[in-house]
């Protein structure tokens, strides 16, 4: 049996299919846009907790009182990374952001900032020190992934 259908029925038919292909089409654009991520270093819940936990790796090295909480260190890093992901970002991506000479020299930078901004040194391991006891009294994430002996 042939179904007849009538000539507003064949315009809104076309109608519907040309709006599939554009929302399709769209989709597709709206894919590439997310894959156009910024660099990790301008995400700056990333960001911070990396200079979080390179700052608090350098306390601990060199204070002889200070010591890291390697297991919460540990997961503070992983739940970095699936954030990173979560926001679209490949394994390859984030490790290649973490292994940079570049950004390692830039988060080297924005650390001793950071301790300049707490009126220490950033060259002075006795500053450094100070440092981590006022982070670890303060609860911040520095002083979370810190404890003294």
């Amino acid at each position: 049996m042939t179904r007849l259908i009538s000539a507003g029925q064949r315009a809104l038919r076309r109608a519907a299919g040309t709006a599939c292909l554009a929302l399709m089409g769209a989709g597709g654009a709206w894919a590439n846009a997310a894959q156009a991520l910024p660099p990790l270093r301008s995400v700056a819940q990333i960001d911070d907790g990396l200079m979080a936990v390179a700052l608090a790796d350098e306390i601990r090295k060199n204070c002889d009182d200070i010591a890291a909480r390697m297991v919460r260190a540990y997961f503070y890093i992983n739940s970095l990374e699936q954030k990173a992901q979560n926001l679209g970002y490949s394994r390859d991506e984030i490790k290649r952001h973490v292994k940079s000479p570049e950004e390692k020299a830039r988060m080297r930078e924005k650390a001793q900032n950071y301790v300049r901004a707490q009126g220490l040194n950033p060259a002075n391991t006795a500053d450094l020190c100070t440092l981590g006891r006022q982070e670890i009294a303060k609860g911040s994430q520095i002083g979370a992934l810190l404890k003294v002996k």
